[in-house]
């Protein structure tokens, strides 16, 4: 019993860390923008208490977003140092928002729900 819990725990773990968007990978990324698609690109950490608060708020977006083409890809702030050097992140709680090979909106440790919210439905609306 314990340990088809903990299984449990793990697939539900698995299943909203993937809602929460895919792996940062230049091949994705560059696919996207070449298609007009809108990315927010996610410089985080998985001790970083401020990227659990972004990640709150993106998901929440993306749930009451169904809709709208947003694609998160994620940075790991501990293990992709080239990525994180590559988009100047200063540190973990990073946001980025790209369209069209524009980057549109940068942002360090915002946990502001409007203010995130804002910049994505801005970001969407852009040509």
């Amino acid at each position: 019993m314990k340990s088809l819990m903990s299984a449990l725990l793990l697939s539900l773990s698995l299943v909203a860390h993937a809602f929460a968007g895919e792996a940062f990978t230049q091949e994705r990324f560059d696919s996207l923008q070449a298609d007009g698609k809108t990315v927010l690109v996610d410089v985080t950490a998985d001790w970083c208490p401020t990227c659990k608060k972004q990640e709150t708020i993106i998901k929440a977006w993306l749930s009451n977003n169904p809709d709208k083409e947003l694609h998160v890809l994620r940075v790991d702030f501990d293990t992709q140092k080239e990525l994180v050097t590559h988009f100047r992140a200063p540190r973990q709680s990073t946001l980025l928002l790209y369209k069209n090979n524009q980057q549109l909106w940068f942002s360090v440790a915002e946990t502001r729900d409007e203010v995130i919210t804002t910049a994505i439905e801005q970001a969407l609306a852009s040509r």
